[in-house]
């Protein structure tokens, strides 16, 4: 079993991120500090939103990966490939929905080829939701 890991992110809106993270990605909320921050369940993993004042640390920096501009920085989560399809054909189906890159197959007939998807939270956070095939090519080289 992997444990899940644990990230503290800065958000500008509570009350956006909680419909975000819970109405849309369907997130369970764990402890809050009322105006401070609150934990999501992500798929298992502990997900930290901290209140802070928009700055500049909200980059529109760019990596490319198989020839697609991805956000740095961004977080995300790997899902059976079953469970990737059925979340990327529910936010699809959604309005209001700030996709980054919608959702496709790279490193197709390669080692590690994945699905993978990217949107964008209320206060900007890139995020990534990927699946493979295999666990095994998870970390393919």
């Amino acid at each position: 079993m992997v444990h899940p890991f644990h990230l503290a992110f800065p958000i500008d809106d509570l009350e956006q991120t909680k419909a975000f993270y819970m109405g849309v990605l369907g997130c369970k909320q764990g402890r809050e500090l009322e105006g401070k921050w609150v934990d999501f369940d992500l798929f298992g993993h502990q997900m930290s939103a901290h209140l802070r004042k928009k700055s500049q640390a909200q980059l529109d920096d760019t990596g490319f990966v198989d020839g697609d501009a991805v956000p740095i920085p961004h977080f995300g989560v790997v899902l059976p490939m079953e469970e990737w399809r059925s979340l990327a054909d529910r936010l699809k189906a959604q309005d209001g929905i700030e996709w980054l890159l919608e959702p496709k197959i790279r490193f197709e007939g390669q080692p590690g080829e994945q699905g993978t998807f990217f949107i964008k939270d209320p206060s900007g956070n890139a995020l990534e939701f990927k699946a493979f095939a295999s666990d095994a090519d998870i970390f393919a080289t």
